[in-house]
């Protein structure tokens, strides 16, 4: 794969209601998302999430054992890497965690679930290429030009940001590139890996863990906005300019899974 270590590579969706969420993120940022599970035979409801130019992300039901486990809707990033055993053992060596032992999926890769010391999760794996395509490369997270329906920004809200640094630089080789005075809420601070890829900022009150939110290009900020209300959806943050003369939002969908767009007005 001609991804490297460190890189984005896929974003998941945890949903109690597929069919729902569906119908919702169809409309607001204009996927094709399938009707039926990509893998019926593994007996998970697991469906991809397609741009215009093929799958970005995927999407899987949140049962109710996984509920009552702790789990809540939400979305998850996957980070590709040389090792995933070597990197899970390094997570909990730095003091986060292990909530899915490293494990091999026939025919996609190796992968693990894990939490960074704040607790925002994230998922590493090290993909098994396609064999009619050994150099295939994931675009799922745009990192050199813009692109509709890609992620365009990864972000965490940590608890602990000076912490954080230091653990993602130490597992990905991730740099602090600069930095925003956000006031009373802290400095909003870049992250760079060989593009720039995302940012750290101290956690809002309103966030009740540490967590990711991947913002994904949608062609008009406005009309999204719009459709997120009449479809159902919250506006966490309305639209609101970043540098670049683009504009961004966050939102909770209905079944709770909180996102974040970004967009031309």
């Amino acid at each position: 794969m001609s991804n490297k270590h460190g890189d984005f590579i896929w974003y998941e969706l945890l949903t109690p209601d597929q069919d729902a969420n569906r119908s919702f993120y169809e409309k607001v940022v204009g996927w094709m998302i399938d009707k039926a599970p990509a893998n019926e035979a593994n007996g998970m409801d697991y469906r991809m999430i397609n741009s215009a130019s093929g799958p970005i992300a995927g999407s899987m039901t949140l049962t109710a054992d996984m509920q009552s486990g702790g789990m809540q809707p939400c979305w998850l990033g996957y980070i590709t890497v040389d090792n995933v055993d070597d990197v899970a053992e390094a997570t909990t060596a730095a003091g986060g965690k292990i909530h899915m032992d490293p494990h091999d999926l026939g025919g996609v890769g190796r992968i693990a679930f894990l939490a960074d010391p704040s607790g925002a999760l994230f998922y590493v794996m090290k993909p098994v290429p396609p064999a009619d395509n050994p150099d295939a490369s994931s675009n799922s997270f745009a990192a050199t030009e813009p692109l509709v329906g890609h992620c365009a920004w990864n972000e965490l809200a940590s608890s602990d940001p000076a912490a954080a640094l230091n653990f993602y630089h130490d597992l990905f080789g991730w740099e602090k590139d600069g930095e925003m005075d956000m006031g009373p809420m802290g400095q909003y601070q870049f992250l760079r890996h060989r593009h720039m890829i995302g940012a750290v900022m101290p956690r809002p009150q309103e966030l009740p863990v540490s967590a990711w939110t991947y913002y994904f290009r949608v062609p008009d900020i406005d009309a999204a906005a719009d459709t997120i209300e009449k479809e159902g959806g919250q506006i966490v943050q309305p639209p609101t300019e970043i540098p670049g003369g683009d504009y961004s939002l966050t939102a909770i969908d209905p079944q709770g899974a909180r996102f974040a767009l970004v967009g031309a007005r």
